[in-house]
Parts: structure tokens; sequence; C-alpha cells
């Protein structure tokens, strides 16, 4: 099998071009996550038409690059081998330049490739025709080593360098044979299994198709039967249809029309019934509802007695009441008049009413602020607790309403990060009217949603075309903004087209169809130039989040200040007022009383009057509400009976509706079965209609509706089975005898030569085995070979195999190793440590490529050194050196400087820096040799 010597890559990820010696034995690939080492296997893997690693292909690093080609080179041993064959025959120079060349071409991306002879450079290769497709090539590649499964081993994962030995011992049975055992032997094999299966598989098919004339040649004789019944069945179908149905229908008929006339003649009396009960219910009706219009009137002047006595009631009941609360302030008064003191009444009285209307202005200021400085609490916690932007109702119940149907979904505010505070305002300002867009997270869902939107009547945009936001252009919007997810393309395309100036005159120079905004918000677009206006409130980034908290703090700070200066000047006046009430306590009511002694005296005389007029009221409203009462009892009687007369004519009017829509279609129905019978008649044989054949037809049918189920089921009868109305089955039957008898002699014959089939079956399997032996023992041989290497003992049995399917079936390859004589541990028994697994892997790893008929080759090996400690790096770097294979070693910069050791050559893989377009080159440290 042939190495690598060169490496050249062309617009692969991040790199740009350049060029790698790769002609070392142990190379190992250095640098940091992310920096490119498994994209630079995964370029080779390319090469070699092997798949890349996890879920990535070709097509993720070319469209890194923004270009429309890539290539990837490289020069390639083809150096003869024992046999004196070349790898890449034709070729017969000792190195071959092997190219894959990738292109877009109708919006994908297409890979071509080609073998020639000689070191070609890229500019030599883009003039040559000499193009094949990737089948081709593969089976180029294989002919020069790199068959179907060296190609599974070598396109193991990132860190699965430990996976061969956790294969079953069936499947690495299946592997060492796919890459030493004999192509020819196996196919041998396979094809007498497929002769032997098919040899059954046609005495079968013809002992299927005996059993099937041998049943066939039984139904002819079941078919003569059913021919004979077929003829009852069709004789008794038209005596149906020709005499007895019709003789039965005119029976039939002519007891309908008596029956029918009878009922007319019921209906007719009925009529006239109904007209008189009709006539003597709507006389009846009439009566009740005129009393009921004479109840109505009555009720309607009682409630006018009522409303005036209850006028009568309210002024008695006020003046009681007035009269009550003149005398009420009298004793007030007397009581008072033994606290009196000298103090000026009016003015106190003034004093204390200032001080009152002071003392609650204060309290109502006081709880203005206690509210505000609640209010903007609790908005400053559901800031501080909310980690996107200010809510809207309308958008939070449209929100719910997604989630409840199961629809995920972002805003926009969740997923935009601004990252230049200079440019907020300016960025608020353009993506105002998208404040609210909602994001979808899966495209599938957008049916669904848009639905739900125009049920809900949602105003802003549901957004489901999504995809990763495109590298921002220089000076642009888009270079202060940075998205947490995947954006509406027009989205990203807006901010990109948008330029940022300083000022309207910074933009004097630039395009005329160029668009641009200034950090206040003036905007410049294809329409004009407008000033955007400076949001009062920020919504997109932790930024505008932080200026909200910002602002509530400082408000609840004024709020605050404002109460600590106001509750000294609440606790004065509240002390003053309480000094104030004191005083008055004290007034002089003998004035008071002196001045209003006449109204005092005329309300006690007045007094008994008033309560006897009030009492005189009661009676007369409680009189006038009884009979109102009694009248609405005697007019809810009167509606039951009303509604009870209503019901019983609208029964009587449906009646005879009824009876006026169905006696003419039945009069005209009885004209119509008349003139039927008519013409049934006519010409009808005398006896057809005699009474005793007729008693004699229902007794066996019983009515015309019987005869016709009778006739519909022969009819199915028929329809449904499969009759035999030809008489040439008989012939068919003598045929069909004859070609039993010749299939049976070929069955005989079928029989001899599946037997030949099996025992030819018996004899490839055997050479199979043994094909299978040999691969095995030879596959042992190298596994003690490499473990002699390695200093690990390696036991490789024969599996045993015996000479049927089964046992092949079930054979697997068992392997067992014992490190530091501590006892042999299995291919994947859980025993083993990391370093241990990597060990067996490499072992088995390499054991398949030692081929004397295929020396060499190269193996790409993902972090081997990932679960080693220092020994077992050292262990297996010896083990590396010792081998013949050639080596390509991913390690992160984080190991133990001795996985350098065993490497001739190190490439060291470096991340691009943001701000640049391409990655820096790989770096190479050659090992000096001694």
């Amino acid at each position: 099998m042939f190495h690598i010597k060169t490496l050249e890559l062309v617009h692969w990820d991040f790199w740009r071009r350049f060029t790698l010696p790769l002609d070392a034995q142990i190379i190992t690939i250095v640098g940091p996550n992310g920096s490119g080492k498994t994209t630079l296997l995964d370029a080779l893997r390319t090469l070699f038409a092997l798949r890349c690693s996890g879920k990535r292909d070709f097509r993720r690093y070319v469209r890194r690059a923004d270009r429309s080609f890539a290539w990837i080179r490289a020069v390639v041993a083809n150096q003869p081998g024992h046999t004196g064959k070349r790898p890449f025959f034709p070729c017969l120079a000792d190195e071959v330049t092997l190219a894959c060349r990738i292109r877009k071409a109708g919006g994908d991306w297409i890979r071509d490739y080609t073998i020639v002879d000689g070191n070609q450079p890229i500019e030599a290769l883009e003039a040559t025709n000499d193009w094949i497709g990737l089948r081709d090539y593969q089976h180029r590649l294989a002919w020069g080593g790199l068959t179907p499964a060296i190609t599974k081993v070598l396109a193991l994962e990132q860190g699965d360098t430990d996976k061969l030995c956790e294969y079953s011992p069936k499947a690495l049975l299946e592997l060492v044979f796919d890459v030493f055992g004999d192509k020819e032997v196996l196919d041998n094999y396979q094809a007498a299994r497929e002769e032997q299966k098919s040899a059954e598989r046609e005495l079968g098919e013809l002992g299927i198709d005996l059993d099937r004339l041998k049943t066939q040649a039984e139904e002819k004789k079941a078919e003569a039967n059913r021919f004979l019944e077929w003829k009852q069945l069709a004789d008794e179908i038209h005596a149906l249809e020709a005499g007895i149905v019709p003789r039965l229908e005119i029976a039939e008929l002519e007891r309908a029309l008596a029956a029918e006339r009878e009922t007319l003649f019921r209906v007719g009396h009925e009529r006239a019934d109904k007209l008189v009960e009709q006539r003597e219910s709507r006389q009846r009706l009439e009566i009740v509802r005129a009393e009921q219009e004479s109840v109505q009137a009555e009720r309607k002047r009682l409630k006018e007695d009522d409303r005036a006595s209850e006028q009568r009631y309210l002024a008695a009941h006020d003046r009681v009441r007035d009269l009550e609360r003149l005398l009420e302030e009298r004793d007030m008064l007397r009581a008072q008049l033994a606290s009196e003191h000298g103090a000026d009444a009016v003015a106190l009285e003034k004093e204390h009413e200032e001080a009152d209307a002071a003392l609650a202005a204060l309290r109502r200021k006081e709880r203005e602020l206690v509210a505000a400085f609640e209010e903007r609490s609790e908005t400053l916690r559901g800031e501080r607790n909310r980690a996107g932007a200010p809510g809207d109702a309308e958008v939070a119940r449209f929100r719910v309403r997604l989630s409840a149907e199961g629809i995920a979904h972002r805003s926009l505010a969740e997923v935009v990060e601004v990252t230049d505070p200079a440019w907020q305002a300016a960025l608020e300002a353009i993506l105002r009217p998208y404040r609210h867009l909602v994001l979808l997270e899966r495209e599938a869902d957008r049916h669904a949603a848009w639905a739900l939107g125009e049920r809900e009547r949602f105003r802003h945009f549901i957004v489901a075309e999504r995809e990763s936001a495109p590298p921002p252009r220089p000076m642009s919007l888009a270079e202060v903004v940075e998205f947490g997810a995947p954006v509406p393309r027009w989205l990203a395309d807006l901010l990109n087209r948008i330029r940022r100036v300083d000022d309207a005159e910074a933009a004097r120079d630039l395009p005329r169809e160029q668009e641009w905004i200034t950090r206040d918000g003036y905007h410049r677009e294809r329409r004009g130039a407008r000033h955007l206006g400076r949001p009062q409130e920020f919504h997109f980034g932790e930024l505008a989040r932080q200026a909200r908290i910002a602002a509530l703090q400082d408000e609840i700070g004024g709020v605050d200040k404002q109460l600590q200066a106001l509750r000294p000047r609440l606790d004065a006046a509240s002390a003053r007022l309480t000094t104030l009430r004191q005083r008055l306590l004290g007034l002089q009511s003998a004035q008071l009383l002196a001045a209003r002694a006449e109204a005092y005296a005329s309300a006690e005389a007045e007094l008994p009057a008033a309560r006897k007029a009030l009492t005189e009221a009661i009676a007369e409203r409680s009189d006038t509400r009884g009979e109102i009462d009694r009248l609405a009892e005697k007019a809810n009687g009167i509606q039951i009976e009303l509604d009870r007369r209503t019901r019983e004519l609208k029964a009587i009017d449906l009646r005879l509706a009824d009876i006026a829509r169905e006696h003419g279609p039945r009069r005209r129905a009885q004209a119509e079965r008349i003139l039927a019978l008519r013409r049934r008649r006519r010409g009808m044989p005398a006896h057809w209609l005699d009474a005793g054949e007729l008693a004699l037809l229902a007794e066996r049918y019983g009515d015309a509706r019987g005869a016709r189920l009778q006739l519909d089921r022969l009819r199915r009868h028929l329809d449904e089975g499969e009759w035999i109305t030809d008489p040439a089955v008989l012939v068919v039957r003598d045929r069909l005898g004859a070609d039993v008898a010749l299939r049976e002699r070929d069955y005989l014959n079928r029989q001899g030569y599946c037997t030949t089939a099996r025992l030819h079956s018996d004899n490839a399997r055997a050479a199979y085995i043994a094909k299978l032996r040999a691969t095995v023992r030879q596959y042992a041989k190298n596994l003690k070979a490499l473990g002699e290497l390695a200093n690990v003992s390696v036991d490789c049995p024969t599996p045993h195999l015996e000479n049927d399917d089964l046992s092949l079936a079930q054979a697997g390859l068992e392997v067992r190793f014992d490190f530091d004589r501590k006892g042999a541990v299995g291919l994947n028994d859980g025993e083993a440590s990391g370093g241990q697994q990597v060990m067996k892997s490499l072992i088995l790893l390499i054991g398949l490529l030692m081929d004397e008929s295929r020396p060499g080759g190269f193996v790409f090996i993902d972090e081997p050194f990932a679960h080693l400690d220092v020994a077992n790096i050292d262990r297996v770097g010896t083990f590396l050196r010792a081998t013949r294979a050639q080596y390509l070693i991913t390690t992160p910069v984080t190991h133990n400087a001795n996985v350098f050791a065993p490497a001739q050559l190190t490439l060291v893989t470096r991340k691009k820096q943001p701000g640049t377009d391409w990655a820096p080159p790989i770096g190479v440290l050659q090992r000096a040799v001694d």
C-alpha cells in the first residue's frame, strides 16, 4: 500500500493555500481545540473518497472559504512491491499525484478526481481533462491498496481509536476476512449457496404448482354440480320475474286501494270536526283576552294610587326625621353647655377647619408617593429578574397561545445583542417596527402559527424562514450587532445595507445609492432622509436592560427623598389638629340654644301629629300594595289560561294544516293506484287472479315484498357466487388430469438436481472455511508480532467452524490480551484501563494493515493519547515507531510533551483570529536527523 509524501490545500475551510510535507512515518498534528486538526484529517479523507468525521462533509469546509472552488492535492509513493507491481499502474513514476477539485455547479458543490503520473502542480492539473468520477476513483484506490474494508478503519471518528476493541467477535471476524480474505473463495461459496437456494426454491415452487393443479382438478369436478345449481336458480328467478311477483303486486294493490279509500273517508270526517273545534277555541280565547285586558287596566290604576301613597309616605317620613334630628341637636347642645368656656368659637372653628384640610392634603400626598414608590419598586424587581425586552400585553398573550399549541418560538429581542453603546439609539430606531417580531424555531410550524395569528389578529410579523447571519460588512450597522440565533435573511441584509456615519456632513462623499444613519438616528434611504426619532426606552440587548434599571433606581431615589421630607410636616399638622379639637370641646352652647329656642319648641309640639300622619301613610300604602298583589295573582292565572287556550288553538291549526297538506296528495296517489291497477290487469290471464292460486303464493312468499326479497336474494346469490355456465368444464377437467401427471414427473427430476446442488454447496463451504481459518491464522500471526513489539501477550485462537451455515453465522474471533502479566482480558470485557483500550485497538488496527502483499500504508488516528498517562504515552510511541505504517496523529496542546517523542514530523495548527479572512498556515516542525 502507498504512503503520503506531500499535501496541498487551496480554499479549504479558512485556509487560503499552503503545502505540507508528510514524508515521515509518524506525523503529529498539534493545536488547541478548534484550530483545525480534524479539519486537516477531513481534507485527507475527502481526497481519498472517505466519509468525513462526525456529521460533517466536504461542503461544510468549502462554503466557509466563500470561494467558488477548492483543491486538495497530494503526492503519494508509487513504489513497486515485492511482486514488482506498482499501486497505481499504469502510472510508472515513483511518485503519483492524487487531486480532488471541488467546484460549484448548479447551486451545489461537486467533486472531480484525477490520478496523474509524477508530481504535477495545480496549475498543470487545471489544463487537463483526465477527470474521473467518485466510483471509478474508489476502484483505482482499491487497486492501490485502499480497499473498502480498510476505508472503514481509516474513517474512525475523533476520539474513537479505542472502538476497534469494542467490536463483537463476529464483527471483528467479518472485518478481518474483508481485509485478508480471498474474494474468489467467498464468491464461489455464495454462488453455490445461491444455486442451492434457487434449486430448493424451484422445487418448492414446483410442489406448490403441483398442489395447485391437483386443487384445480378437484375444483373442476365440483363445477358441474355448480352448473346444475345455477340452472335451477335461473329458472326460479325467471318464474318470479314473469308471473309470481306481478300477481302478488296486483293483489297487494287491490288491498291498498281498499284501505286508502277507508282512510280518506275518516280524514274527511276528522277535518269537519276540527273546523268546529277551531271556531269554538277562538271564541273562548277572545273571552280570556278581554278578561286579561280588564285586569291589566285595574292593575295600572292601583299602581298610580301606590305611587301617590308612596309620595305621601316619604313626605311624612322625612318630616318626622327632620323634627327628631332638630330635637337631638337641642339635647346635644344642652349636654355641651356644662363644658363651655370663654374661647372665641368662630375663630377656633375656622382654625380647626383649616388645620383639618391641611392634614388631609398632606396625607393624600403621602399616599400618592407611597403608591409611586411601590409601583417603581415592583417594576425594578421585574426588570432585574427578566432577561428580555419590556413586555407588551398583546405579544405576551399571543406567545402564551403559541406555547399552548406546542409551537417553539423566540422574540427578536431575545437573540439581538448590541456591542457598541454609542449606536444603541440608531439601532433601536431602525428596528422599532420589528420590536415584537416572533421567530419560529421549526419551519414546519409556520402554517399553524399563521392560522393562530389570523385568528388572534396579531399585528406583528411571524417569521419561519431563518438562517445564520452572514459576516457583517465593514462600517455597516450590522457590525455593532451580535445575533444569538438564526434570523431572517432580510433583517441581516437590512443592517448590512445601512452604513454608519458620524453626521450628515460625513456622508457627503458616499455613493448616491448608499443608505446611512447617524448616531442620533438621522437616516437616509432611497426615498430620502429623515430623523427616525430617538426612542425614550431601549428595547434590544443587555445595554437597554441596564438603562431601564438605572432609570428606575433614580426614580425610586427621588420618590424616597420626597417621602422623607413630607413625614415631619405630616406629624406637625396632626399634632396641631389634635390640640384644636381638644379646645373645641368647650364651645359655648347657651347662646346657640337661646337663638333656636322657638324652633326647638315648635318641633316638640309638631312631632306627635307628624308621627300619626306617618302611621296613616304606612297603612294606606300597605292596603294598596295588597290589592296590587291580589290582582297580580289573578293576572298570572289568566295568563296561564291564555297560554293553554293558545296552545290548544295552535294544535288544531297545525292538524288542519297537516290534513290540508296531505289530503290532496293522498287523493292523487289513490287515483294513480287505480290507473296503475287498470293498466297492470289489462291482458293478464284470468287464472292469475284466482283466489286459490293467490292464497298458495301468499302462503309460500307472504306478499309481493316477500317475493321481491326472494328474487333479490336469488339474484345476489347468482351475482356474488362463481357459477359455471359453460358445459365445456368436463373437457377442462380431463386436460388438468393430464397436466398433473406431467408435473409429478418434473417434480421427481428436480428433487435429484436439488440433491446435487446441496453437495456442491457443502464443498464450497468447506473451501471457504479453510480459507477463513488461514486468514485467521495470518491475522493472529500479525497480532502476536505486534504484541511482541508492544510487550503485550496476544492470544487469538482459531474459531471453531463446522461445515454448516449456522456455525458460520455464529462464528466470531476471540482475541485476548495480557498486559504486564496481570491476566488475559478480552476485547470489550470492561477490565482494561483507558490506555490498554487504546493499545488493544492500535494492535487490532495495525494488524489489519500488515499484509505481505501490500506492506506499508497510512493510518489516521484522532487523539490516541487522550486517556493515557505518561508511561503509556511512551509505550504507545515506542510501539508506533516499531511498526511499518505511516501515522497521522492528532493531539491537543494540553497533553504531555512525550506525545511528540515518536514523531519525525509535527504539524502545528492555529485558530483564525477575529477580523481576519484566512487562518494562519500550519506550522511544520521536523526532527533533525542524528
